[in-house]
């Protein structure tokens, strides 16, 4: 049975049964049919939208996976883990594009059509998608809440571990690298194809910093053993600096260093090169890894810890004091006493300096305030990273509630849309759904990070996205469910061809059946007498002329004296569009179509041409679009003027006929 004649049945149960017993059976019915319908596609969509994620998201780690010699067993973890965190992410998109498609699909084959004239509201239609969609957005919460936490705590390890696996591949350019024990190693240059360092840079500290060995080559290359156990690193063309006070150096001349030049040096390094796992302690306490209870119980620990930072510095800044500089002996005392006493302040006391002890003065201060200035820099970068930790934990306790409305928002905005273009498939569907996530995500983003940056505060960065979109799925809502309009294509083209006064050209064809024949003679009299009228107006009305632009936006005004010949005119076009003259049809499609009122105003309201008026840059476009309304107005007149002419005259030669 084909789905129109489903809908089919349903009309003829309805006509046969009572009322209330066929719309039980009607909507259990159509329940069961739009949700097949929806389920299918949610399915199929979904690992579309998850796939791709997964995609976009491998990108950002492709190099941790290429020439790492990783097992199947690894990567799978690896995309396991990835899939789990992002399924919350796939849902909204799968929704938006399934509800889209769905009823798109219902929309061109008229089967909504049918389901309105059943008696059933869209709401109704919507009514058993909303439970399963809200039923998807507890799934996404529980997957937030859950399984999400321990899937990023899991995938942040693996991610920890591959890094810490082939270290040679891994040493940036620029940078000191501190994956090795005991060893900073910096690289200024490095080749990929032959695996050569240039610029090296290491720092060994194997017994501590007293014995620290500074080691400096032009050139170098970083292997692993066979067993995986240790690294070689051969050095060319180098130095080698390393601080002896903590050896034994009995017997001998004190020494506080010895310096080695090489020209190849190879250092074994301990570093276990196998796979092992990385320690989970530091990635447990980041806020991706925890649950919501455990995020709010963590909030009030993380804030009652950076209330103490800061009032033990405030509390320290107190306690700070800048003294003056040593002065000689004999007036140290009596400006202690002074400062003390308050009896003097500090430009006083600069004066009473020398030229030397002033210089001395300003150098200590300098130093103090850079010292201070350092210290303060420390300070505020310390706490930033507090308060960005605390923002980090209200962020993500957010982003697990509107993650989860945002399958529900999503449904609200695709169903709707998809009733109202009626387009399937994955033509259009797709493309207003890649716009809507594009919306949505440069929304979601930039306010997350405003708010994770202290730019904005929390909880308006991250529900900005929410409040954007929710009242464009209760607009759509509302338009689908009146049978809006809103993406009818020839409306639009009409309003804009009405902005830019683009003409509409008359089609009238030959009837192949005619009722009554036209009143000929009538109707040539009055297109003589609407002649004369028209050529009555053209002397009394100069349309070349500007009209007053303070009448045209701030006063009343109408040209009821076109509106009444363009009435006349087609009232006799319509009776003679009865004809069976080929010659008479011809020339009635050289008729224009006045526009009755576009060369005295821009709008009917009065307020609106008021505004128009005031808002200068719209008032000018307005009153040159009018002008050019006026010109059109006049060629039209002269034109009706012709094909009155020509009517007439094929009419008069039918009647000696």
């Amino acid at each position: 049975m084909r789905r129109s004649d489903f809908f089919v049945l349903i009309l003829q149960c309805n006509r046969r049964l009572g009322a209330k017993r066929t719309l039980m059976f009607r909507i259990k019915k159509l329940d069961i049919f739009i949700l097949k319908q929806f389920g299918l596609l949610f399915i199929g969509t979904f690992f579309i939208c998850q796939f791709v994620l997964m995609m976009q998201f491998l990108w950002r780690y492709v190099d941790e996976l290429i020439g790492k010699g990783l097992s199947i067993e690894i990567l799978a973890q690896f995309f396991w883990y990835m899939g789990l965190m992002l399924i919350p992410q796939a849902l909204p998109l799968a929704i938006l594009l399934s509800s889209l498609i769905s009823f798109g699909n219902m929309g061109e084959s008229s089967e909504l059509t049918a389901i309105k004239a059943a008696g059933i509201s869209l709401m109704q239609a919507f009514r058993p998608l909303i439970i399963v969609v809200v039923m998807i957005s507890g799934l996404s919460f529980y997957f937030q809440n859950v399984v999400g936490p321990e899937a990023n705590k899991s995938f942040r390890q693996l991610l920890l571990s591959m890094k810490q696996k082939s270290p040679e591949l891994e040493i940036p350019e620029g940078i000191f690298y501190d994956g090795i024990p005991n060893t900073n190693l910096y690289v200024h240059h490095k080749e990929l194809e032959t695996g050569m360092l240039y610029g090296v840079i290491i720092y060994r500290m194997n017994g501590g910093y007293e014995d620290a060995a500074i080691i400096l080559a032009d050139s170098g290359r970083l292997q692993s053993t066979a067993e995986k156990k240790h690294l070689l690193m051969t050095l060319y063309s180098g130095e080698w600096f390393e601080n002896m006070q903590s050896q034994d150096m009995a017997g001998s001349a004190s020494v506080p260093y010895r310096r080695e030049t090489f020209s190849t040096k190879k250092i074994v390094l301990d570093f276990d090169g196998g796979f092992n796992m990385a320690d989970v302690a530091g990635i447990s306490s980041s806020a991706q890894s925890k649950s919501m209870g455990r995020i709010i119980h963590d909030i009030d620990s993380i804030r009652e810890f950076n209330d103490s930072v800061g009032h033990a510095y405030y509390n320290e800044a107190k306690k700070t004091t800048f003294y003056l500089p040593q002065v000689s002996r004999k007036d140290s005392t009596t400006l202690s006493a002074e400062l003390t006493a308050g009896s003097s302040d500090i430009d006083s006391v600069y004066a009473r300096l020398s030229n030397s002890e002033r210089l001395a003065a300003v150098k200590e201060a300098m130093s103090t305030i850079r010292m201070c200035t350092s210290e303060l820099e420390m300070k505020g970068s310390y706490t930033q990273s507090l308060n960005r930790n605390e923002r980090t934990h209200r962020i993500e306790a957010i982003n697990k509630v509107t993650l989860s409305l945002s399958c529900l928002i999503f449904f609200f905005i695709g169903a709707p849309l998809g009733a109202i273009i009626r387009k399937g498939g994955l033509g259009v569907p797709v493309i207003i759904s890649v716009l809507v996530f594009i919306i949505y995500y440069i929304f979601e983003n930039s306010g997350m990070r405003m708010a994770r940056d202290g730019n904005w505060t929390v909880w308006f960065g991250k529900w900005i996205s929410t409040c954007v979109l929710t009242p464009v799925a209760i607009f759509f809502t509302y338009k689908a469910n009146n049978d809006s309009v809103v993406f009818n294509v020839d409306l639009y083209i009409n309003i804009i061809s009405s902005m830019l006064g683009l003409r509409t050209k008359r089609h009238l064809y030959q009837k192949e059946v005619i009722i009554t024949d036209p009143d000929y003679a009538g109707d040539a009299e009055k297109l003589e007498r609407i002649s004369r009228e028209v050529e009555e107006y053209s002397q009394r009305h100069n349309l070349l002329r500007a009209p007053n632009p303070i009448k045209v936006f701030f006063r009343n005004g109408d040209d009821r004296r076109i509106r009444e010949i363009n009435n006349e005119l087609e009232a006799i076009i319509e009776d003679l569009s009865n004809t069976k003259d080929i010659v008479v049809m011809n020339e009635l499609n050289n008729y224009p179509v006045l526009a009755t009122h576009a060369h005295t105003r821009p709008f009917r309201r009065r307020w609106l041409n008021v505004i128009t008026g005031l808002f200068l840059p719209a008032g000018i476009f307005f009153y040159l679009r009018m002008c050019r309304f006026r010109l059109r107005l006049m060629r039209d007149l002269k034109t009706i003027i012709k094909t009155n002419g020509a009517i007439v005259e094929r009419i008069r030669s039918r009647s000696v006929e």
